[in-house]
């Protein structure tokens, strides 16, 4: 055989099929008990991206219980600020964009700048879609915090749904009083779990399973930490980017080009929307849509080489990671299985399965 060289007898076989039934059947529960386990699961991602600061924070303060309450003191206030900053901007930014869409479809005189300066098919598509009741509706403010809500809701639906009687904010403030319950206790237990888990395994599995878990926990630092401060820095100076541009909706742009950036390369995808809101940029202003465009573009690459040169090599350093085909793929499969729930466990699990193929590979070639 490829990797085993022992037969496949009718007892190998047999015992191959009950893990494979284990497996399937490990899959359909997580996928009953996900409305529950998110947000746990979410929780759980939490304690391990803050569980660094915590540590930073026990250098000056002795009590541990203390050290996480400063953490998470520190989290709040640091998202409060950018709430407080980030929300008005965002809806100025969606009523502007709204309001140019309502004037390219009425006539205005930003239609026939936009009829006389485009081509003819392009300026009859724009203004097809801009016409559209969905698109018209989808930049009001109320309308971006209701799809909020309703991302809120799929992200807790076990809590919610056990609350569905209640008023809509009350549920959700109940969800995020959960999950920081559970991020509390698990952020409080971290260092004793770390320590103290290992003496639970048999004596001749411990050596084998820690290597197994350093090299998962290797994977797992690159995109659940070194990865997410990139993409963090690379949408703040996009988006500071695209406002000092003038960019329309430079701030939600900016701020999807950093959550795309969880996969490398892929904020390139952004560029289509940055050409239309380019375009709109232009027209609004009465400006060269090639100097709009390039403009744009300049942001593009001065933030892509800042991340290349400067960001990358120093956050990440020189630690092989997943390739985006693969991170793009597990994504798919585990969101697949698992819905949100396996989108959130996506890359632990795909570094898991990783980490135990190679050491498979290294038990074959050692036999």
């Amino acid at each position: 055989m490829m990797f085993d060289s022992r037969p496949y007898s009718l007892d190998r076989i047999f015992r191959l099929g009950v893990m494979v039934l284990i497996l399937w059947g490990l899959v359909r529960l997580l996928g009953y008990l996900s409305d529950v386990l998110i947000p746990f699961a979410v929780a759980l991602l939490l304690a391990y991206v803050m569980n660094p600061l915590v540590t930073l924070l026990r250098r000056w303060v002795r009590s541990h219980i203390l050290a996480v309450w400063l953490a998470l003191l520190a989290i709040l206030l640091v998202l409060g600020l950018i709430t407080s900053l980030v929300v008005p901007l965002m809806v100025s930014e969606v009523r502007h964009m709204g309001q140019l869409l309502k004037e390219l479809v009425d006539n205005s005189k930003l239609a026939q700048q936009a009829a006389e300066r485009m081509p003819a098919d392009l300026w009859q598509y724009i203004r097809d879609v801009a016409a559209r009741p969905e698109v018209r509706e989808f930049f009001q403010p109320e309308k971006v915090m209701e799809l909020a809500r309703e991302a809120f809701q799929k992200i807790l639906p076990g809590f919610l749904g056990v609350l569905a009687g209640t008023a809509t904010i009350l549920s959700g403030l109940m969800g995020v009083f959960f999950v920081l319950i559970y991020l509390v206790f698990l952020l409080l237990d971290y260092q004793k779990l770390s320590e103290e888990w290992k003496n639970y395994l048999p004596e001749t599995w411990r050596e084998p399973v820690l290597s197994f878990l350093l090299e998962f926990n290797q994977g797992m630092n690159r995109y659940f930490r070194a990865q997410a401060l990139v993409a963090s820095l690379v949408g703040v100076m996009m988006s500071v980017g695209f406002m000092l541009i003038g960019l329309p909706l430079g701030l939600l742009l900016g701020l999807l080009v950093g959550v795309l950036n969880m996969v490398p390369y892929l904020q390139l995808v952004a560029l289509v929307p940055a050409f239309f809101l380019s375009l709109m940029h232009a027209l609004e202003t009465g400006g060269s849509f090639w100097i709009s465009l390039g403009l744009t573009g300049l942001v593009f690459a001065v933030v892509q080489i800042v991340q290349d040169v400067f960001l990358s090599p120093r956050i990440m350093g020189k630690v092989m990671g997943l390739s985006p085909a693969v991170i793009l793929l597990s994504l798919s499969i585990w969101g697949k299985l698992l819905g949100i729930l396996g989108l959130l466990i996506a890359l632990p699990a795909t570094c898991l399965l990783l980490a135990y193929y190679k050491r498979f590979l290294a038990s074959a070639a050692r036999t």
